[in-house]
């Protein structure tokens, strides 16, 4: 660790980078259960109600290049406390909504102040941590994050039987304000600001976009997401609608996979102590590759045929995560704020993406899932084969 955090501590540092990544799973999957019921509730369609998921993403996306340059030039934490303020407004908003239009609004909203707060959690990570403890930092802070969806479709699920959905946009709110109290006792981590003005910020972003090496290796991670994204989006219409789940049901098959999933980055960890990180990445593309063919084939004729096989895929596009965006920050010594931008940018648009694409043939999800994953194993699989022995990889991968 570069400079220990005068109020939080260590242990304190690694609890607030915990919380404020948590804010996306969180602010997804917390109500999912409710999806079909809001459809009648709110008297509109599966497409309408989508789009509260795929606009917040877009959003996101876009946020993220607005605030992770800015988090250069003002410093991480008067960005983080401005997303904050934000994100727990729209959530309010978000859960006195009385129509879909206002929903989607508001969603905007609150995927504009949860981008700042996500820019700031992964640039803070960057700035106090270095090679291998960074990847282990990481490895620690997804196995936490990954327990807010197992536990929020649960909750979710809890919370529409006690009351109805405008209650979880009422709990995203409460959480808002509990990580607001930690953000006020974190130190700034930005070891110099950029001096430049506000327009010129933001042209290192296309800076950073001018790196070869980095670009490469983005296209390759950041098509992953797509594959989770997808289930997230359909999961709820496949297990209720197709499968006839109840909503407390389809919250325990999430959590499962959720809870293989958090083992991952405990996976990843020991894999990458006895065979190389290259070949991790690999085996993640295969998994990918053959867990497509099969639920495309199969997939539709049981409800624990496909959870068993949305488990390893999940898994999968975890495992990636960690060694993925530490190689693509390893890229750039500086413009953190713009790198991380960058990336998450990249990943939340094509994750978006796959939202969209499962969505457009509500008849066949479990089809579409399926190829989606059978694509991104097929041709993230041979962009990766194509550089993992390029020196801008083998140099930089370390092994835990």
């Amino acid at each position: 660790m570069k400079q220990i955090q005068p109020i939080l501590g260590k242990r304190g540092t690694l609890f607030f980078l915990v919380i404020i990544s948590a804010f996306p799973p969180l602010t997804m999957d917390l109500y999912l259960p409710a999806l079909p019921t809001m459809v009648e509730v709110l008297q509109t369609n599966q497409a309408m109600v989508n789009l509260t998921l795929s606009a917040y993403f877009i959003t996101y996306a876009i946020g993220l290049l607005f605030w992770g340059p800015l988090s250069e030039k003002f410093g991480r934490k008067a960005i983080l406390l401005t997303g904050i303020f934000i994100y727990v407004t729209a959530s309010l908003c978000c859960g006195f909504s009385s129509s879909v239009e206002h929903l989607i609004l508001f969603r905007v909203f609150q995927a504009f102040g949860g981008s700042a707060i996500t820019v700031v959690a992964t640039a803070v990570i960057k700035d106090l941590y270095d090679g291998r403890e960074r990847e282990k930092i990481m490895a620690t802070i997804m196995s936490l994050v990954i327990i807010a969806p197992m536990v929020a479709p649960v909750l979710g699920a809890f919370l529409l039987k006690v009351a109805s959905w405008h209650m979880m946009f009422f709990t995203l709110a409460i959480f808002g304000m509990f990580s607001a109290l930690f953000a006020l006792c974190y130190s700034e981590t930005l070891p110099s600001r950029y001096t430049g003005s506000i327009l010129r910020s933001w042209g290192r972003l296309g800076v950073v976009l001018k790196h070869r090496k980095f670009v490469f290796l983005l296209a390759i991670f950041c098509i992953v997401p797509m594959a989770l994204m997808a289930f997230l989006a359909a999961g709820s219409y496949i297990y209720i609608n197709h499968f006839n789940l109840t909503e407390q049901e389809f919250s325990y098959a999430f959590a499962f996979n959720a809870f293989f999933a958090s083992f991952g980055p405990v996976i990843y960890i020991k894999l990458s102590k006895v065979i190389s990180v290259q070949r991790v990445i690999t085996m993640c593309f295969l998994i990918l590759l053959i867990v497509g063919f099969i639920t495309f084939t199969y997939g539709m004729s049981s409800p624990w045929l496909f959870a068993g096989l949305a488990a390893p895929a999940t898994l999968a596009v975890i495992m990636m995560r960690i060694p993925g965006t530490n190689l693509m920050l390893d890229q750039h010594d500086t413009d953190t704020g713009s790198v991380v931008a960058i990336i998450q940018f990249s990943s939340m648009v094509f994750g978006a993406l796959g939202m969209t694409i499962v969505s457009l043939y509500p008849e066949a999800l479990i089809e579409s899932l399926g190829v989606i994953q059978f694509s991104i194993g097929l041709l993230g699989g041979i962009g990766w084969l194509l550089i993992k022995k390029r020196d801008f990889v083998a140099d930089k991968l370390v092994k835990i």
